[in-house]
């Protein structure tokens, strides 16, 4: 089944207390592309400036990412800086620069138009609605989006984008804004009552829940003695679960318990991410370190039924 990411590539500048990175391998669908490389070819479609190294393109195609819809503009490529204190949980930008990014317009080229599993990065919900109507007929959709999306006249276009997809990614606060409660199992329930069959409400290191037709599912984050680097978790996250699904997806139904699986392949994904700055720790990484990744999520929260 054929899996198409639409989000930014960029050069990102990285602090945190211990070390810093300048100009290296960012954006959505950077991190998107490196992780679900891992179970088969990923479409990409994003803009670079004529600025970004050759190097960074050839990691991508050699991951088996298909790079005919990358497109490379004149001018700077998007940049972002930040930098994380000492929880190496919260973080603070510090520069962002859209440059081409600002007049990103999605192109898709006519052999993606057939793309089966589509994961819409955080993006203008306008610009991802534009790229659902360049799809022929899409088995699963996933959307990403942000606080800034979730106002003004991006809020009445983004409601329409979530009536046409499967599921969606959140943080918290995003969460309690689209819906307008603070609680989150209210505010799932809220969300999907727009439209949206799923809620995924990411936690970051308190990981992340899945809201469906079967109720609630609780991922943990998988406990780590060392992050190295936060930036991309989320990215990855969505990458894992997108990408378990359309692995084999021909012989397999997206059941509420496939969801399930694929929410903990995404935790582990997501694991992993953060042990590198970049997408460094997926030049290496193979695809049975995540799979025991996972046997090691279903070792945490194994337990016998509780008796009194």
């Amino acid at each position: 089944m054929s899996l198409l990411v639409v989000g930014s590539v960029a050069l990102d500048s990285v602090l945190t207390p211990s070390d810093e990175r300048n100009d290296i391998l960012g954006g959505s669908a950077s991190f998107f592309s490196a992780v679900s490389s891992l179970l088969g070819p990923v479409r990409l479609v994003a803009v670079v400036g004529d600025d970004f190294p050759e190097e960074h393109v050839q990691f991508l195609a050699e991951r088996g990412v298909d790079i005919e819809g990358l497109q490379r503009a004149t001018g700077r490529t998007f940049r972002w800086k930040g930098r994380y204190l000492d929880d190496m949980v919260s973080r603070e930008t510090l520069d962002t620069q859209l440059n081409v990014f600002e007049s990103f317009k999605p192109q898709l080229p006519k052999s993606y138009a057939d793309s089966d599993f589509v994961f819409l990065a955080n993006i203008d919900p306008h610009l991802q609605r534009d790229v659902l109507d360049q799809i022929d007929k899409p088995r699963f959709v996933a959307l990403d989006t942000m606080n800034f999306w979730l106002r003004d006249h991006y809020l009445d276009v983004l409601k329409d984008v979530l009536k046409r997809v499967d599921v969606v990614f959140l943080n918290d606060e995003e969460a309690s804004m689209l819906s307008g409660r603070n609680n989150l199992v209210a505010a799932a329930a809220a969300i999907r009552d727009l439209g949206v069959p799923r809620v995924i409400i990411k936690r970051g290191d308190a990981g992340a829940m899945l809201f469906d037709e079967e109720g609630i599912f609780l991922a943990p984050a998988f406990p780590l003695e060392n992050v190295v680097d936060p930036t991309g978790a989320g990215d990855s996250f969505a990458a894992g679960f997108m990408a378990y699904l359309a692995h084999k997806a021909d012989q397999r139904a997206i059941t509420a318990e496939r969801a399930r699986q694929a929410l903990i392949f995404g935790s582990a994904s997501a694991s992993f991410a953060v042990e590198d700055f970049s997408v460094d720790r997926f030049r290496t990484l193979e695809l049975n370190q995540v799979v025991e990744r996972c046997a090691g999520f279903s070792r945490l929260v194994r337990f016998s039924p509780v008796e009194i």
